[in-house]
């Protein structure tokens, strides 16, 4: 029913990178508790890392000391050996807390692993995933018209990944990096303040590295999103469009069509694995120079007894290892940044969309309305554009059918959607039962409304469940009943598996008369107060037409009924008709009374039965024949 919409964007303006990040802060902050337990494990795992190089240390330390009779000195943990204890023992012993630290580290390490499976796939991807559902049904048609599928089904799926990356990869790998590296430089400065001054010089020029990069690589990830939006845009109308694709014989350029789009996105993402690789590498070498002066200064130290071999320098090396690892971590976080923020921002955008139909703080609640609807001085037109509706008045009494006749554009479709609040009027009201229909509650009003659009959808599944999509409580005799008034129980019972019959998507396994017969038991078993019908005979033939006029003279019989409508005989079964050009109502009456003056109904009206006996002249002269 809605009509093409001007584009518009998917929310008013787009947000920096620091609104965004504070924003995605926010997100982990519901998830707070299990972002501290996943950090508290981290922080257990970082002390018993410490503590297994440190019992290693003294290990080395012991060894020497009973060698060459190196003085043991104090050790970072405070751990006095006993001199009395065989040299076997005491290796024993460090050897066994070592395997036991290890131990426990693996089962932690395992711990982790399933606690940030729970926290971002069990919980912050399906609540956001399901948030974001819930807003895509809350916009208007507005935002579909402005948006393609690819791109709306990339937001749901692939974006909200990225938004879990930012959780996963980039906040909790961030705390847990400053935490070590924290710990790390405190230890190593206890060991050797100037050591650890001299092996850290290049950090800072690492993270000026890091920052250029971040800059760099964000618009690459942009246009990447971008790309594979189109590929997936590209995917989905060639697999809508299969038939005309194979009718037309144009397989090869729907081929060629999508490897293009497809070779774009891979084209892209190499030169963003180009830049990431030589990245890694810069980061890794200036880590690797911290390596060197530690060998050289401290291999000096230890040589000079300024620092021990196992506590001292084979522990400093082991935390200068593990605190480059964490380094190294920079290149991965970045890549994560970046990828998550922009996933982030089209995630927020449907977030943030304004919903433009919403219910009144003090809607009044309407369970069944008798169908009266009036309109007031009604228009509508789309933001910056001109006036698709314009200055209609119109009042139509409960029980009365209204068909619309007018030429694409005229603004037919526009108008049935105010009734529902598709969309709300710029000027005027539109009032059901003498109420303005933004005051009633919109549950109410749609619950009340019945709509047969031009090109019924049907979901994959049962006809009775697609009978009873708008009452899913519906009991099977009400479905039965619907479909007898729809005209559809015979074809469906002569179906193998009855009202179970399961459709397949599209319903391409019924006909077009068969599925809007289908939509009308839909409609009716709502037992609606308004009948809202967007030309449902205009993709059917005229013998079908007849058994689809059968099913909407009974749909329609008591109910206040809008039709658009082009074909002679369906405005003749109007109570009146309504003609529209620019928006403008610019003739109405009866069949009779319109056929009585000059104007665009006649004309219509000339043109088919010239048409009309066109046709009944051949099918004579084919009978003589």
């Amino acid at each position: 029913m809605p009509a093409v919409l001007p584009s518009e964007p998917v929310a008013a303006s787009a947000p920096g990178n620091r609104a965004l990040v504070r924003r995605l802060f926010g997100l982990a902050w519901r998830y707070r508790l299990h972002c501290l337990q996943v950090l508290g494990i981290q922080l257990v795992l970082l002390a018993l890392g410490i503590g297994g190089l440190s019992f290693t240390g003294v290990g080395i330390d012991y060894i020497r000391h009973r060698v060459d009779g190196t003085p043991l000195g104090v050790n970072g943990l405070h751990l006095v050996l006993p001199e009395t204890w065989p040299p076997l023992r005491v290796l024993g012993l460090l050897a066994g807390l070592i395997l036991l630290l290890a131990l426990v580290r693996a089962v932690l390490n395992y711990v982790y692993a399933v606690s940030v499976n729970r926290l971002v796939q069990q919980k912050l991807v399906v609540d956001l995933r399901g948030e974001v559902y819930d807003k895509l049904q809350r916009l208007s048609f507005r935002f579909y018209d402005a948006n393609n599928t690819g791109s709306i089904i990339t937001r749901v799926t692939g974006d909200v990944q990225s938004v879990r990356m930012f959780v996963d990869q980039v906040l909790i790998q961030s705390v847990i990096m400053v935490i070590s590296l924290t710990a790390y430089i405190i230890y190593m400065a206890s060991l050797s303040p100037w050591l650890t001054v001299a092996c850290l010089a290049t950090t800072p020029v690492l993270w000026l590295m890091s920052a250029a990069f971040s800059r760099k690589i964000q618009p690459a990830y942009a246009h990447n999103r971008t790309l594979v939006e189109k590929m997936v845009q590209v995917l989905a109308e060639n697999i809508a469009g299969a038939a005309v694709i194979k009718g037309f014989g144009r397989e090869g350029e729907a081929r060629a069509k999508f490897d293009a789009a497809n070779q774009a996105c891979f084209d892209q993402q190499q030169d963003i694995f180009w830049r990431v690789s030589l990245f890694s590498p810069a980061v890794g070498f200036l880590t690797r120079i911290n390596m060197m002066v530690l060998l050289g200064y401290g291999g000096w130290l230890v040589a000079h007894d300024r620092l021990p071999l196992g506590t001292g320098l084979v522990v400093f090396a082991g935390l200068l290892e593990q605190f480059s690892g964490q380094v190294n971590n920079v290149a991965t976080i970045v890549n994560s940044v970046q990828q998550s923020l922009i996933g982030a921002r089209r995630v927020f955008e449907i977030l943030d969309a304004p919903v433009e139909v919403r219910n009144a703080p003090d809607a009044l609640r309407r369970p069944k309305l008798n169908g009266a609807v009036r309109f007031e001085n009604v228009s509508f037109a789309y933001d910056g554009a001109a006036a698709v509706v314009r200055d209609v008045d119109l009042d139509v009494q409960p029980g009365q059918c209204v068909a619309i006749l007018g030429a694409t554009g005229a603004g037919k479709s526009v108008l049935m959607s105010l009734i529902p609040r598709f969309f709300d009027p710029t000027a005027g009201r539109v009032l059901l039962d003498g109420t303005d229909v933004r005051r009633l509650h919109l549950d109410d009003v749609r619950r009340n409304i019945g709509i047969v659009f031009q090109e019924s959808f049907l979901f994959s599944n049962t006809i009775a469940a697609n009978i009873a999509f708008g009452h899913p409580a519906a009991t099977r005799a009400q479905v039965e009943q619907a479909a007898k008034i729809a005209v559809a129980h015979d074809f469906i019972t002569a179906l193998p598996s009855g009202y179970d019959t399961l459709l397949g998507e599209g319903a391409q396994s019924l006909s077009g008369g068969q599925r809007q017969r289908l939509a009308i038991a839909r409609a009716v078993l709502l037992e609606p107060a308004i009948m809202l019908l967007d030309d449902p005979t205009a993709a059917i033939d005229s013998e079908t037409e007849h058994g689809i006029f059968e099913a909407l003279d009974r749909a329609i019989a008591g109910r206040t009924t809008f039709i658009v409508a082009h074909r002679l005989s369906t405005l003749r079964r109007a109570d009146f008709i309504i003609v529209m050009e620019d928006g403008r109502i610019v003739q109405r009456g009866t069949h009779a009374e319109l056929m009585k003056v000059p104007g665009p109904y006649l004309r219509v009206a000339d043109l088919q039965l010239v048409d009309a006996g066109e046709l009944q002249r051949l099918k004579l002269a084919e009978g003589s024949a």
